[in-house]
């Protein structure tokens, strides 16, 4: 007696065929799974026995062997539980094995045979619509797998409701799509009195999705700016928030099968390792900056990272992508992320500030900068000094623009780039931070006066090729929030003011 179901493995973020197989046959009772299982799949035996017991069901007293093909695949997770129950359903007749056939499987058994939310759900469905299956799954993740396009779904609460559902005795409703509200950041750029250079630089970043660097002395602002940038920028287009989800899915990080269109912001403590900021690891799961894939990843005190860990984000800020290679598996993630980092001039944090420095500035200062590579500050566009904010500022000051005033302009600024893409036949093409090569070029229509001083510059300060670029992207945005067709000299002069390399000598 053999029956096969459909279900799927994970590597990485690629979702890939499993072929359950199942043999019952005389013998010594017994129940092995094969084709390389982790533990979690190896316990799979306990919850289906259990999940049998609770619904009534006689567990089989045969020799049963499962077979999880390719063999040579890991399998990890709990989600084969509910594929390995309905493979022992249909050799035992309760369940159709040829309307099974037509399902990719997949679910975690309680052992009060309830179905159990698992990761991964979104990519496995956009799969089996493109492989022209339907999809078993957790009820509670429903709503998730309407996302990916399927018209046959079947999201079911327990294991006895799927028996249910076949043999015809209930009906499971088709789930309904949900949609996280998009919530409005209570964080206001109001709230923040004085360090209106800072602003002026966050709302260019925010135009642009520029990288930035903020340096300054504690309790400058530095993190009230970060935190308030995602208040600043539009929401996620459709195609934005399908991507993002598929990763959160994958993550586990998808509450409530809901799509999400707000912008990720992601801020790990400076202790977190390399694999957690990267991705990889043992179960091979996406890092920070993978989490904040069309979002926001914001680095405080870093100089405080390790060393190594800031390097690793020198290939995703170039390349908006990141390939993880370790001896089990070689791993691409998606990280397409805009970096906003801030740090102190130095260990103390009052390099500059006389009366407040300690004995060894400006040795410290130096020394504290220097565990930033030059070749990762080359890849940050905005580099700016957010001075002390005296307490005259903060009561007599009056408010400044609200962050609704602020992202009205850079909505502005993007359906302009949006606008040029399109002309240019690049319409995947979000921001400026995008443009490479020729497209960049094209894209700028740099005035012949600005060209003049930003070569001048470029050769005074021995600005690099990726450098030169990466100001070319600045000045583009500058101008494009100015609504100005060409680029012009006063743009490219306020782009060079960003790309000074440390604020020491502040």
């Amino acid at each position: 007696m053999q029956a096969r179901i459909n279900t799927v493995a994970f590597s990485g973020m690629e979702v890939l065929d499993v072929d359950l197989q199942i043999q019952m046959s005389s013998g010594m009772p017994a129940f092995t799974i094969v084709g390389l299982p982790d533990k979690t799949v190896a316990e799979s035996k306990e919850r289906v026995r259990a999940a049998f017991e609770a619904i009534g069901i006689s567990f089989p007293a045969k020799r049963i062997t499962i077979n999880l093909s390719p063999a040579d695949l890991l399998k990890e997770g709990s989600h084969f539980d509910l594929a390995i129950a309905c493979a022992i359903l249909c050799v035992m007749q309760i369940l159709p094995q040829e309307e099974l056939a037509s399902y990719i499987v997949l679910g975690e058994l309680g052992l009060d045979n309830a179905v159990m939310p698992v990761n991964g759900v979104l990519p496995v469905a956009l799969k089996a619509s493109r492989d022209g299956k339907g999809l078993i799954c957790p009820e509670a993740q429903g709503s998730e797998a309407v996302w990916g396009g399927l018209k046959d779904i079947v999201a079911t609460p327990t294991l006895l409701s799927l028996i249910n559902h076949f043999k015809g005795v209930q009906t499971l409703p088709f789930p309904q799509k949900k949609q996280q509200r998009i919530v409005q950041n209570k964080l206001d750029l109001a709230d923040i009195k004085g360090q209106e250079s800072a602003k002026r630089a966050l709302e260019i970043a925010a135009a642009g999705s520029h990288n930035m660097l903020m340096v300054g002395p504690p309790g400058s602002g530095k993190s009230m700016l970060a935190s308030r940038l995602t208040s600043i920028l539009p929401p996620l287009t459709a195609e934005e928030a399908l991507e993002t989800c598929i990763i959160h899915s994958v993550a586990g990080e998808l509450k409530n099968g809901e799509l999400n269109f707000n912008r990720p912001y992601r801020d790990p403590h400076h202790n977190a390792s390399t694999p957690a900021l990267v991705g990889g690891g043992k179960k091979a799961k996406p890092g920070e900056i993978s989490l904040a894939h069309n979002g926001v990843l914001f680095l405080d005190e870093l100089p405080e990272f390790n060393r190594a860990t800031l390097e690793a984000l020198r290939q995703p800020l170039e390349n908006g992508k990141i390939t993880v290679s370790r001896a089990e598996y070689h791993h691409t993630y998606p990280a397409r992320f805009q970096l906003i980092a801030a740090m102190n001039p130095c260990k103390c944090g009052y390099l500059g500030q006389k009366g407040q420095e300690c004995p060894k500035a400006p040795k410290c200062g130096a020394e504290y900068q220097s565990k930033i590579s030059g070749p990762l500050l080359d890849r940050i566009d905005i580099h700016i000094y957010v001075p002390p904010v005296s307490p005259w500022d903060i009561f007599e000051k009056e408010k400044g623009e609200t962050s609704a005033q602020v992202l009205a302009r850079v909505i502005k600024a993007r359906e302009i780039q949006k606008a040029r893409f399109e002309k240019l036949g690049e319409k995947h093409l979000l921001t400026n931070s995008q443009l490479f090569g020729d497209l960049l070029e094209d894209a700028v229509n740099l005035e012949s006066d600005a060209r003049a001083l930003l070569i001048n510059f470029a050769d005074k300060i021995k600005l690099s090729a990726r450098g030169y670029h990466r100001t070319l992207r600045l000045a583009r945005t500058i101008a494009d929030l100015q609504n100005e067709n060409k680029v012009l000299k006063m743009h490219i002069a306020e782009a060079l003011n960003y790309r000074r390399t440390m604020p020491e000598q502040e």
